[in-house]
C-alpha cells in the first residue's frame, strides 16, 4: 500500500522556491561570469566618469566665482576695458577669460552678462549681443538682462517689432525686477516705431495701471500722445 503523500506547508513551499531561485541564480552567474564582470567594470567606469565630471564642474564653478568676485569691483568702477581684459600683473582675470575658461558653469554664465554689459558700455554692440545671446543660465534677473540686451541691439538695427517683443519678454521674467517698467516702456516705444500702435498703447496703459510711481510712468503721456495721433 502506498504511503499517503505529505502535504507541504506554506513555509516549506516558500523555502523550496527560495532554494530553487538560489540555485538558478548561482547557475546563471557561473554561466555568465565573464559578461557580468564586463558589465560591472563598465558600470564602475561610468560612475567614475560621472563623479569626476560633477566634481570637476563644481571646482570650476567655485574658481569662476572667485575670479568674478575679483573683477566685479573693476567693472563697478566703470573700467570696462580693464574688466574685459583683466589687470596685468595682478590676480584679476578678465571677464572674457573667465567666460572662455568657465563659461559652462553657473558663475561662468553669470560672467557672460557682465562681459556683454561691458562691451555694450564701450559701444561694441556686436560683441555685446554675442554674449547676450549666448547666456543660458537660470538667474531670472540675468535672463531678463540678456533679452533686453538683444532687444537693444535689434532696435539699433531698426528691427523694432522684434525688439519690442524681446523687451516685453524681459519684463515677464520676474515680477520683482525693478527694471520691468523700463522694459515695458521700451517695448511700447519700439511697437510705436514699428507702427503697431495698439500694442504700443497696451504697453503704455500697463505702466499707468501697474507702475504709477516708476520713472517710466513720467514718459507715458508723451508717447501716448504719439499713439493717438
Amino acid at each position: 500500500m502506498l504511503a499517503k503523500k505529505k502535504k507541504l506547508t506554506r513555509k516549506e513551499i516558500k523555502e523550496d522556491k527560495l532554494v530553487t531561485s538560489y540555485y538558478k541564480m548561482r547557475s546563471f552567474i557561473e554561466d555568465n561570469s565573464r559578461t557580468i564582470t564586463i558589465y560591472a567594470g563598465v558600470l564602475i567606469a561610468v560612475a567614475a566618469v560621472v563623479f569626476f565630471y560633477v566634481n570637476n564642474k563644481r571646482q570650476n564653478n567655485e574658481a569662476a566665482a572667485l575670479q568674478l568676485a575679483r573683477v566685479i569691483p573693476v567693472y563697478d568702477a566703470g573700467s570696462y576695458l580693464e574688466a574685459i581684459e583683466g589687470k596685468q600683473g595682478t590676480n584679476v582675470m578678465g571677464l572674457k577669460k573667465i567666460v572662455d575658461e568657465y563659461g559652462s558653469t553657473e558663475n561662468g554664465e553669470n560672467a557672460k552678462i557682465y562681459l556683454a554689459n561691458a562691451y555694450s558700455f564701450l559701444g561694441k554692440w556686436d560683441d555685446a549681443n554675442k554674449y547676450y545671446e549666448d547666456y543660458s543660465g537660470d538667474v531670472d534677473l540675468y535672463r531678463a538682462t540678456a533679452l533686453a540686451g538683444q532687444a537693444g541691439y535689434l532696435a539699433s538695427k531698426n528691427q523694432y517689432e522684434e525688439a519690442a517683443d524681446l523687451y516685453f519678454r524681459a519684463s515677464r521674467m520676474s515680477e520683482d525686477n525693478a527694471q520691468n517698467p523700463d522694459y515695458i516702456l521700451k517695448a511700447g516705444i519700439n511697437y510705436l516705431n514699428a507702427g503697431k500702435n495698439e500694442k504700443a498703447k497696451e504697453m503704455l496703459e500697463s505702466i499707468t495701471k501697474n507702475y504709477p510711481t516708476s520713472t517710466a510712468y513720467r514718459e507715458v503721456e508723451r508717447y501716448m500722445a504719439q499713439v493717438n495721433e
